[in-house]
């Protein structure tokens, strides 16, 4: 394969402000382009005992010094401008890493510029509230008020697919919450995780806030295993999650797990308007993304015209080189992705589906893929494929709608394309999932509103005023006043 090659600034692991990169190659950890197979970087792979250094630090740097709310202001302001001084370079790193095409990349690090930047100006509005306790009998004199403060410690678990943007939900959000945090990236993207804490200690920060380690589940385990964290925030999968929860024990977790968005159009929707959300929601960085359009449920008396629209839209995609300025979508994260992928659209196809475009593989690059008649049976609609697939299921009623939009065990992100405003808040109210786009895809999302999970999706919230939220206690302070005298 032809590709422009990038290399990497190496990844390192910062602990106390020090930064430490792999000294040789036996020693260290690979990073490959999933596009042409090159090694692109190396990271230093963390010990145990590095990960309960990095711990450590972050405890003590908490116990011996603060940064007030405006100072974090400050430097999260900083470095939202240094984000944007770097986008360039940021980009190149997304492509390099994770071979998203370049496009996609560019709004991805756009999207972490306002993100930082929205970090920065909730540091300086967290806020509690008045409770009316003088309202209950005798307490006239009392004053009730609630005050957030920095539950301590935050182990931050951060996935490929959002290299950069997503660890401002985390690294970020902890910072203005005024927590100090051990990081641990995927190890598939280390170089970008290095490049925003980098940032980070160039804006200002003091060095011991955020500690950098690398590696793979082992050392997410040591970390997630540490008492001393006070709170675990992870996106990655089901499997990871459940096993977090019980290393956690009573510790708080944010969990951003798995999914298998169902995307509705119902009979009365502008079918140019979905059909062209949809091809775009399905296929964005080759479908590896958790709010993916995986599932559509079609009314069945727009079922056959809405799939012809979708393929014609699907086959003018550019698939190919991810560098490439005109490429829609890219290579998959490694060959047994999208082999796995194929395996997946293969067995529903023996099941009845009919594969209407795509469902071929060349190494990593899976072609395109819309499945006709998947049944709730079919592993294709059941499982998160995060893959580019696109399932298409027909429906008659709006309860069989919800009912086939409930029918996994994931509740992140839904669809829903109507023209009627009871359809939309009849499917709004009973789809259970964390959130409900009307008239838009699944894959939809701003950063400042709530984004979360319902079941097998997870728990807790991000989104940068709600994860800032979930880094803090809330503490409930009484004051009983005297009568003047």
């Amino acid at each position: 394969m032809n590709t422009n090659r990038v290399i990497l600034p190496e990844a390192a692991q910062v602990v106390g402000g020090e930064r430490l990169v792999a000294s040789d190659a036996a020693s260290a950890g690979e990073v490959r382009s999933p596009w042409s197979g090159e090694i692109v970087s190396h990271y230093p792979v963390s010990t145990p005992d590095d990960v309960a250094a990095a711990v450590g630090i972050a405890v003590d740097t908490m116990h011996t010094t603060a940064i007030d709310p405006y100072r974090r202001y400050e430097i999260l302001h900083v470095a939202s401008e240094m984000l944007a001084e770097r986008a360039s370079q940021l980009a190149q790193l997304v492509v390099a890493e994770s071979a998203k095409p370049i496009r996609d990349a560019r709004t991805e690090v756009l999207r972490a510029i306002q993100s930082v930047l929205l970090c920065a100006e909730e540091a300086k509005r967290l806020t509690g509230e008045i409770v009316p306790v003088d309202g209950a009998p005798g307490q006239a004199h009392r004053v009730g008020l609630t005050l957030l403060r920095p539950s301590g410690v935050v182990a931050a678990i951060t996935p490929f697919n959002a290299p950069i943007n997503q660890l401002t939900h985390k690294v970020h959000a902890a910072i203005a919450a005024g927590c100090a945090v051990v990081l641990k990236p995927s190890e598939l993207t280390p170089a970008c995780a290095t490049a925003l804490v980098d940032i980070l200690h160039d804006a200002g920060l003091p060095p011991g806030w955020v500690q950098v380690v690398h590696g793979g589940p082992d050392v997410g385990r040591a970390l997630v295993g540490d008492p001393r964290v006070r709170v675990i925030t992870f996106t990655g999968s089901v499997r990871a999650g459940r096993e977090i929860r019980v290393l956690a024990d009573l510790r708080r977790t944010v969990l951003e797990l798995g999914s298998s968005s169902a995307n509705i159009v119902h009979h009365d929707a502008n079918l140019e308007l979905a059909a062209t959300a949809l091809a775009k929601g399905a296929f964005t960085y080759a479908g590896q993304l958790c709010i993916s359009v995986q599932r559509i449920l079609v009314h069945e008396a727009v079922h056959a015209e809405l799939v012809d629209m979708l393929a014609d839209r699907i086959r003018a995609l550019e698939v190919g080189d991810p560098s490439e300025e005109r490429t829609d979508v890219g290579p998959m994260i490694s060959a047994a992705a999208a082999r796995r992928a194929v395996d997946a659209v293969a067995a529903s196809s023996q099941n009845g589906a009919r594969v209407i475009t795509g469902g071929t593989t060349d190494g990593p690059l899976m072609q395109p893929t819309l499945l006709d008649g998947a049944t709730p049976d079919d592993q294709a609609f059941r499982d998160e494929i995060f893959a580019p697939v696109a399932t298409v299921t027909p429906y008659r009623l709006v309860d069989e709608a919800i009912d086939l939009a409930n029918a996994t065990p994931y509740g992140l992100s839904a669809g829903v394309f109507t023209g009627s405003i009871d359809v939309a808040f009849a499917m709004a109210k009973y789809i259970d999932t964390g959130t409900v786009n009307i008239n838009d895809v699944s894959t939809f999302r701003l950063d400042i509103a709530p984004f979360g999970g319902l079941r097998d999706s997870g728990m807790g919230r991000e989104g940068i005023p709600y994860a800032i939220r979930e880094f803090c206690d809330q503490r409930y302070m009484s004051v009983s006043l005297s009568a003047p005298e």
